[in-house]
């Protein structure tokens, strides 16, 4: 008689019926929900799972690209509105600018815990569709000289909600990859959405002034991305999927808040992605006042900003920094993106007021790229220590049980929102420095410190032995 060793049965949201599992051994049930999803799973991975990820994340790019359109349509807009009949104090332009900020890191910490209340998928679809409501309102306010700052001010805001959604998106991307994947996956996912800042400030001034003369048509600053946004939702609905075991865990969530190191990573994040979002928004607004000459450049009948460049650089070199972190170590990148930030805002200080074009335009496409890389690298750090801190061996590589990829999920996303905070600080820095003093200096100066004691912090805490 030949006996066989018994398996325990899976948990209930990964048991998987026999007749219904595909070769990768998933079921695929109504409303594209799949059960039995085990990225750390070799055999799954390389028979479906990966082909399955890799869609996933493709369709979550292209919704976070316009989710970061939308959050940074006012960092352009706002310098076009004196030609579009619009008067506003330098305060009020800043406001503005930082708006959008402030409410899409608020924003951060709901879309983070709906992924796994209603899926990714599904939460996708709404988030992509509610970004027709900023677009659509933009394009209305813009429209008339005589709309009050507040209804501005407040159609602003609404711009939040592409801000919001970043933590979704890689709250939702972290459960589709092993941890040996991670760091490259979260950095393109995210890459692709801070390009949409740039996308933002290379189309509208192309498209408001292209056949306008003299004037702007303002208004098609919004109305452009409205068909896009609308295949951003048929795409989701159409390819994307949700994953049963990514349900919410709420004691999951409270031992995260709960960890020291969910807020020391929260600061670097600030440091890193905070600056990028922060100067991203500015930029433009840097470029009018320093160097007004350079502010557009006129190609036929149309203007091109320069101002792109930064964010698209920082957004190339995102990924980078998650590559290199894979390889090498996500503190130690981390700690060199920080100490090139520094270098680079000591270099602004220098000239700032006297120094040339180019050497300005250098110095912030070096601010740029570091902070790409150190969002990469910070990224990256994430789901290493919350593995580390669960005991699991190889931390770098793999990612633990579904308990900790649920803690590691609410951590990116807690982590998420608590940086992009600095997009609303960094603007409000800069302004009450031009109003104090008469220029960014100080601000500059203040905020370059911030990156040396961030730099420290991160080797004594995570480079020294024993201490990672």
């Amino acid at each position: 008689m030949t006996t066989t060793e018994a398996t325990p049965a899976p948990p209930p949201a990964e048991r998987i019926p026999p007749r219904d599992a595909d070769a990768a051994g998933l079921v695929h049930r109504p409303g594209r929900w799949i059960d039995g999803w085990r990225a750390e799973d070799p055999a799954q991975w390389a028979a479906g799972g990966r082909t399955i990820a890799r869609r996933n994340l493709a369709w979550s790019i292209f919704a976070e690209f316009l989710g970061f359109i939308v959050w940074q349509l006012w960092s352009i807009v706002v310098v076009q509105l004196p030609a579009a009949g619009f008067a506003f104090d330098a305060g009020q332009v800043f406001w503005l600018i930082s708006m959008p900020s402030l409410v899409g890191a608020t924003l951060r910490l709901p879309y983070t815990f709906l992924v796994p209340r209603i899926g990714g998928r599904n939460w996708t679809m709404i988030s992509a569709a509610l970004l027709l409501i900023p677009t659509v309102a933009l394009a209305v306010c813009v429209s008339s000289p005589a709309t009050p700052f507040g209804v501005m001010l407040f159609v602003a805001a609404l711009s939040g909600f592409g801000g919001g959604n970043f933590a979704s998106s890689m709250a939702n991307i972290t459960f589709f990859f092993p941890q040996k994947e991670k760091g490259f996956a979260l950095g393109l996912n995210a890459a692709g959405g801070n390009v949409g800042a740039s996308a933002a400030q290379f189309v509208v001034p192309v498209a408001v002034t292209i056949g306008a003369g003299t004037a702007v048509n303002l208004p098609l600053a919004g109305w452009i991305w409205v068909p896009l946004i609308v295949v951003a939702v048929v795409g989701a609905w159409r390819f994307m999927d949700n994953l049963s075991h990514t349900r919410a865990d709420l004691a999951a969530s409270l031992r995260a808040v709960r960890e020291p190191h969910l807020w020391v990573l929260a600061l670097l994040y600030i440091g890193t992605f905070g600056s990028f979002i922060g100067f991203a928004g500015v930029f433009p607004k840097l470029i009018v006042d320093q160097f007004p000459r350079f502010s557009s450049i006129e190609v036929g009948s149309t203007a091109i900003s320069l101002a792109f460049l930064g964010a698209l650089v920082g957004s190339v070199a995102r990924p980078f920094g998650g590559r290199l972190a894979d390889r090498f170590g996500g503190a130690l990148i981390t700690v060199i993106a920080f100490a090139i930030m520094a270098l680079g805002a000591g270099g602004l200080i220098l000239v700032l007021g006297r120094g040339t074009f180019g050497e300005f335009l250098g110095c912030f496409l070096l601010l740029f790229v570091a902070t790409g890389i150190g969002n990469g690298s910070v990224y990256r750090m994430i789901p290493t220590v919350f593995a580390a801190r669960a005991g699991v061996e190889d931390a770098s590589h793999r990612s633990g049980d579904v308990g900790t990829q649920r803690r590691t999920a609410a951590a990116l996303g807690i982590i998420s929102a608590v940086g992009a905070y600095g997009g609303f600080v960094i603007p409000q820095l800069l302004g009450l420095s031009t109003t104090a003093t008469g220029g960014y200096a100080t601000a500059i100066a203040g905020i370059g410190i911030a990156y040396l004691v961030l730099m420290i912090a991160t080797a004594a805490l995570y480079l020294r032995s024993g201490r990672a």
